[in-house]
């Protein structure tokens, strides 16, 4: 198959094209490699697979309509993935109208013209965020997400949205997947995960929310991408999955399990929670185990661990 993958050279969307490179699908990546962090980065990402004939990169951004028409019209796309977001939610409450352009316009221009060219299955990134903070756990896809507390998390939930008036008006199969926290190697240099690593790896001082006791459901990057994967070869015509590990962590924990890690202790300075945090996220995974057959493996344990011995082998920030 022709798959689209927006936001390709990103964390999570070049696993996911390295995993269909490797059956042999082609892959057409757009990504705009924007300055939210280093784009070297993302140019690292897929350096391996810029000589495969099979992959195709195009720098576009996704809220430009006629740049992402001529991509639509110089491939022939089976089906899309649609990876490309502006991320983060502490940032979504700076700079709430970039979240909407990006997350919101750019979405619908993906399915605008996947009706326009007859493209009828479409793979769509959503968040644990749009949960919301809740106690009542674990969270499942039939629970109200009417309550969104950041701009970034909103605009998640208005994905999801637009996604299913695209299949009732135009028969688009839509799967909108809420990930969990995905971390490991290739991860991004914003979120806690590689944040917590390269801080204790410099001895640098690490900023701690909530005295660590938040908790997240940290879910590997391989698990992630084996999800990614069946909805798209599934094709349900339209379905919400949780795409977690189902195993919240507190992120204390998580972090002891880095300086185990890198044999280094972290030095701390401990601030209260922040503005659009949640406490805690913790995914009931039944219908994706169901539908999908969705079974992550990796303990959190496994998965730091993998981590770390990517970061210590490539040291890719420091090195950018």
């Amino acid at each position: 198959m022709n798959i689209l993958v927006t936001g390709g050279a990103g964390f999570i969307g070049s696993h996911v094209s390295d995993f269909l490179l490797n059956r042999e699908d082609e892959v057409i990546v757009v990504d705009n490699f924007n300055d939210y962090y280093n784009p070297l980065i993302k140019e690292r990402n897929i350096a391996h697979n810029i000589k495969n004939p099979k992959f195709k990169i195009y720098n576009v951004d996704i809220t430009d309509f006629e740049s992402l028409k001529k991509v639509f019209e110089e491939n022939k796309i089976d089906k899309v993935i649609h990876l490309a977001a502006r991320a983060g939610v502490r940032p979504s409450i700076v700079d709430p109208f970039l979240y909407e352009s990006v997350n919101i316009r750019g979405t619908l221009n993906l399915l605008e013209l996947c009706r326009e060219f007859g493209i009828n299955v479409f793979i769509l990134a959503s968040s644990s965020s749009v949960y919301g903070d809740r106690t009542n756990v674990p969270f499942k896809e039939t629970d109200n997400v009417d309550n969104p507390i950041s701009p970034y998390a909103a605009s998640k939930k208005a994905i999801e949205l637009l996604g299913y008036t695209y299949h009732h008006l135009y028969k688009i199969k839509v799967s909108c997947l809420r990930f969990f926290t995905v971390y490991g190697p290739r991860g991004r240099p914003d979120m806690m995960p590689l944040i917590f690593t390269e801080k204790i790896a410099k001895d640098q001082e690490l900023e701690l929310y909530a005295e660590g006791k938040q908790k997240r459901d940290f879910t590997y990057i391989e698990d992630i991408v084996l999800g990614i994967v069946s909805a798209l070869d599934h094709g349900y015509d339209y379905e919400i999955f949780n795409l977690g590990n189902s195993n919240p962590v507190e992120t204390k924990y998580f972090l002891s399990l880095i300086e185990k890690e890198l044999g280094k202790k972290a030095k701390i300075k401990t601030l209260p929670a922040q503005k659009g945090d949640v406490q805690l996220t913790y995914a009931d995974i039944t219908k994706a185990k169901e539908l999908l057959g969705y079974n992550p493996k990796t303990r959190v344990e496994q998965g730091v661990k993998n981590m770390v011995d990517w970061y210590k082998q490539s040291q890719y920030i420091e090195k950018i």
